[in-house]
């Protein structure tokens, strides 16, 4: 074989490796990219989810605590969060949400709450039904 020819092959094959390498680069650069936007895009939907069950509880138990009909709308809505936690949250989560749910439903059959007794509820932070929900949350959130 000529020399020219040889050499002329291995700037070629030089070429075609380092266009290879560009090629992958680029793709493995897409791919991290798509993830991260991904993972960012699931964070936010959760958060979005678990702020509105958040403030939907809130309203529900305060209701609860004042009323011993129940707010049926509130309470499906409720439940309708839950369910689309399981798509997306760790059992966890969905388990301190039931817990949530369970809690302003027993709280319909109990005794409507006078002003001294919220209070009480409040000093005693016993009102906080929504505690291992928002720890659970986070641990989870700070887990992705």
């Amino acid at each position: 074989m000529d020399a020219s020819v040889i050499s002329g092959l291995a700037a070629l094959a030089g070429a075609a490796i380092g266009g290879l390498t560009s090629v992958t680069a680029s793709l493995l650069t897409q791919q991290a990219q798509a993830k991260a936007q991904w993972l960012a895009q699931d964070k936010f939907r959760r958060l979005e989810l678990y702020k509105e069950f958040i403030e939907e509880a809130v309203k529900s138990h305060i209701h609860a605590l004042q009323n011993d009909n129940p707010d049926i709308p509130a309470l499906i809505g409720l439940y309708a969060k839950v369910s689309r936690m399981r798509a997306l949250s760790s059992p966890k989560v969905i388990g301190s949400a039931e817990q949530v749910n369970q809690t302003i439903l027993d709280t319909y059959l109990s005794p409507n709450k006078t002003i001294p007794e919220l209070r009480e509820m409040i000093n005693n932070r016993s009102i906080d039904l929504l505690r291992d929900f928002s720890e659970a949350c986070r641990a989870e959130l700070l887990s992705m």
